[in-house]
């Protein structure tokens, strides 16, 4: 399997599919607690202009598009906080503006569509230059530090955007910088994920992640996680399975949503099923009606065909295995897991 890193190309596309994993799970947390899981595919369609306008002026699509999102994250937020079109009404303006914008101006171009526009548009590993991964680094630093810095302000607009006005915080500029760095998080994932495919890289990971988690810092620690499986997977499989690397990440990002929605579905069963084994409208006892099983120091009573015992002021599921004892006190074996 070390033979991928003897190619110069891998190794860039390794690298860059770290960075991309890292920064865009962080960054899509911020778009699904505002439920804005589409602005990344909105600003891809208009890097795709951005793109389109370096090819024709033969300068680097990477900056161009850069610059063509980030023009257009602040034009759609000044315009939406300024109670021009509605969030939706501007994001459809941009999915239409900026994939007609692209498709003109490539269609303007000499050498007519250029053979590398595939690899924008749904990524390629072979696709990541020397110059792009120092681009890309820069811009990956920038858009972690900038989420880790300004977390708490982040969270709390995107949590209720009304308090965190009447609480002093500057919601316009925060919701801006946001913009930002959505932008410039969809121009540091096209090359290895793809324009048309970068939103997903934000959103699958953060989707899978709040099944498993209980808390905000928990789902962004296991949404980075998820990022990296599906991105360094992805970029993996692809050079073995000669696939392109963006629709396999996003189909390894989709798999891992599947494992994590059956693990959260049997946590859940348990959990149900350790609520029904305390829920109980009558005490246990030799006259209950249910029968009696000795079980080390204590009775067991089946009851629904769950061995119950009492605990304190509830009562415990037990298996038909014993339990252990511990220094002030003794763990049972509970339905849905150890307390």
């Amino acid at each position: 399997m070390l033979e991928l890193l003897d190619y110069a190309f891998m190794r860039n596309a390794l690298i860059a599919a770290l960075l991309i994993g890292a920064a865009a799970p962080q960054v899509g947390i911020f778009l699904v607690q505002r439920r804005l899981s589409l602005i990344g595919d909105g600003l891809g369609h208009v890097a795709l202009a951005g793109v389109a306008i370096g090819l024709l002026t033969s300068s680097e699509p990477v900056l161009t598009a850069l610059v063509t999102a980030v023009l257009a994250a602040v034009a759609i937020e000044v315009a939406r906080s300024r109670g021009g079109p509605s969030s939706d009404l501007a994001l459809a303006l941009m999915f239409y503006g900026g994939i007609a914008a692209g498709v003109v101006l490539i269609g303007l171009s000499p050498q007519g569509t250029p053979a590398n526009l595939t690899s924008y548009l749904f990524g390629s590993i072979t696709a990541t230059t020397t110059t792009d991964l120092y681009i890309f680094l820069a811009l990956t630093v920038t858009v972690v530090a900038t989420s880790i810095l300004l977390r708490p302000w982040l969270f709390a607009v995107a949590q209720d955007e009304e308090y965190a006005r009447a609480s002093g915080l500057p919601v316009v500029r925060i919701n801006l910088l946001l913009s930002i760095l959505t932008a410039v998080t969809v121009v540091v994932s096209m090359r290895v994920v793809g324009l048309l495919l970068i939103s997903a890289l934000m959103i699958i990971p953060n989707a899978s992640a709040q099944l498993l988690s209980r808390s905000f810092s928990s789902a962004t620690r296991i949404a980075v996680a998820f990022g990296l499986v599906s991105a360094l997977g992805g970029v993996v499989t692809s050079f073995y399975a000669e696939t392109p690397s963006g629709a396999t990440i996003v189909l390894i990002a989709l798999g891992v949503f599947c494992v994590a929605a059956a693990a959260s579905g049997i946590q859940h069963r348990r959990d149900a099923a350790h609520a029904r084994a305390e829920r109980h409208d009558h005490e246990h006892g030799p006259d209950c009606g249910h029968t009696a099983i000795a079980h080390g120091d204590h009775i067991d009573y089946l009851h629904d065909g769950h061995r119950h015992a009492a605990h304190a002021d509830h009562y415990d599921e037990h298996a038909a295995g014993g339990h252990t004892h511990e220094p002030g006190g003794h763990a049972h074996e509970h339905a849905g897991g150890a307390r």
